[in-house]
């Protein structure tokens, strides 16, 4: 499976938007590699569960959303198959690392 080239935005406390363009194979996964971009920056304060980011693919152009809570929980979630449980942590690990 091929990426997707994607912007992952969140707005902060202050209103500010802050966004990264990411190649991902999935939403789930296009969250935390945008996330993690953004982690980078020293302009970024605070990422809660209350913080709503927003996935834009590019071709074809659609928007979603998440709660970066939710994100959190499916996570946490186990995969239905090992290569979905490995997929899942790897993402955590990048997330949080």
């Amino acid at each position: 499976m091929s990426g997707k080239l994607c912007q992952v935005s969140f707005r902060d406390v202050n209103g500010i938007e802050h966004a990264a363009s990411v190649t991902a194979e999935s939403f789930y996964e296009a969250a935390v590699l945008g996330l993690r971009a953004l982690k980078r920056s020293d302009w970024i304060e605070v990422i809660g569960p209350g913080t709503r980011i927003t996935v834009r693919v590019h071709e074809p152009p659609v928007e979603h959303f998440l709660m970066f809570a939710q994100l959190t929980r499916w996570l946490e979630a186990g995969g239905k198959t090992p290569a979905e449980v490995l997929k899942r942590k790897k993402l955590k690990e990048l997330l949080t690392g």
